[in-house]
């Protein structure tokens, strides 16, 4: 059954809990006063914890698979980055010809 929210001529609000189907008048429970039933916000929702989404109840084998094809949950570990220029130096550049000339052959 629903709670409801009434508030009487004098403004007091208060909450009753009854069927849908009653329709008695409702009285305040302070004054005595008729009361009139007005909207309500109603209450929050919250989604706590697993068993609201399809994929919380995938079978085992599913989700074995599903790592297995590397959509993992990042088990795997990074790819190693290249190994260091001896020394320690970046990596260097080819040199230029000398003479500042271009690389091109010239046209004859």
């Amino acid at each position: 059954m629903p709670t409801y929210v009434y508030e009487c001529e004098q403004g007091h609000r208060f909450e009753l809990f009854h069927s849908i189907s009653d329709d008695a008048p409702k009285r305040c429970p302070e004054c005595g006063s008729e009361a009139k039933r007005v909207p309500s916000g109603g209450a929050g929702l919250l989604f706590k914890g697993s068993g609201f989404y399809i994929t919380d109840y995938r079978s085992k084998g599913y989700k074995e698979s599903a790592k297995q094809e590397g959509g993992g949950s990042g088990d795997k570990p990074a790819s190693p980055s290249p190994p260091a220029a001896p020394g320690g130096a970046a990596e260097s550049k080819p040199a230029k010809p000398e003479g500042g000339g271009s690389t091109k052959p010239e046209k004859s």
